[in-house]
């Protein structure tokens, strides 16, 4: 069976089909919809989105996000997207993540051993965290 949870430093469970107040409390939220995508819920827990693809590239190499590290990613997308960037290759520590400015959306990510003689392509701007 696949987890598909992304795991932060911080006690932090995001599951999927589960809406934010049900994360927070555990109990059913007034005037919630079941709908509600993991997706949304990331994207209002953390700023940025996910791609399914980057999902599954946290997960397989272990790669660990606290809330420092979010916090950072959404200021480098930030001052990327100031300066007019579509798709910008973002540094951080040992993190490379490969990230849709206009969609605010992880495409990939990689640790420092997965990124060493790689080529990144379809990027028009890199921000150094």
């Amino acid at each position: 069976m696949s987890d598909n949870r992304i795991y932060l430093q911080q006690p932090f469970n995001i599951q999927p089909g589960k809406s934010q107040a049900n994360i927070k409390s555990g109990l059913p939220a007034a005037g919630t919809k079941s709908s509600e995508t993991f997706q949304n819920v990331l994207q209002q827990e953390l700023g940025v989105k996910f791609s399914q693809h980057a999902l599954q590239r946290l997960q397989s190499r272990d790669i660990k996000m606290g809330p420092a590290e979010i916090t950072k990613l959404n200021t480098a997308v930030e001052k990327a997207a100031q300066k007019g960037a579509r798709e910008s290759l973002i540094l951080m520590n040992d993190l490379a993540l490969v990230v849709s400015v206009k969609n605010k959306t992880v495409i990939t990510a990689m640790d420092g051993t997965s990124m060493k003689d790689n080529v990144f392509t379809n990027i028009d701007s890199a921000v150094i965290v």
